[in-house]
């Protein structure tokens, strides 16, 4: 019979998952992921593939735990949902800044096919939540209209926001409405 592990598989995640945010993935070493989970690297291979397998773990983890804050399902549905999520959605803890998901973009190319998949598909969840809220306020805009406005990385928000810095969700939130 094996050893009992010493560590959970949540406690790794959370402890691996600010060394990539910090680093990205193809700067972040093996040897830094055992320093900050503090286990070895049989037993994080034992836990995980491979590196690779690690980070895509974390950007899961991330992105589940990104929708448990339930800032876009709280009712009622509304455009008070949409503000909060703009204003608190990104963490900003220390040297996490941003959105875990969103930096970990400028990496797709060297990431497996699957972390496009993970971001993508969160992404387009996100859309469809922030097209709830928004639909429900009843716009004058088109519905059909609306996912170009849903997505805060889209070219419209970000426009709006360098257009009228001081007042960016004032100004995004006139137009729709």
């Amino acid at each position: 019979m094996g050893r009992p592990k010493g560590f959970s598989r949540e406690q790794v995640l959370e402890k691996a998952m600010p060394v990539f945010w910090k680093h990205g993935f193809a700067d972040t070493s093996v040897q830094e992921l055992e320093r900050a989970t503090g286990v070895n690297k049989s037993g994080l291979y034992t836990e995980f593939r491979d590196k690779e397998d690690l980070f895509m773990e974390c950007l899961r983890h991330y992105l589940e735990s990104q929708g448990k804050r339930g800032l876009l399902t709280k009712k009622p549905l509304g455009w008070k949902n949409v503000e909060t999520f703009l204003k608190n959605g990104p963490m900003n803890k220390g040297e996490q800044q941003g959105c875990f998901s969103v930096n970990s973009m400028r990496e797709f190319a060297i990431l497996p096919d699957e972390a496009y998949g993970v971001v993508t598909e969160n992404r387009a969840l996100l859309q469809r939540l922030l097209a709830m809220n928004i639909e429900a306020e009843k716009p004058k805009m088109a519905a059909s209209q609306l996912p170009r406005w849903c997505c805060p990385f889209s070219p419209d928000c970000v426009s709006r926001a360098i257009l009228n810095p001081a007042k960016p969700l004032q100004t995004a939130r006139s137009t729709i409405l």
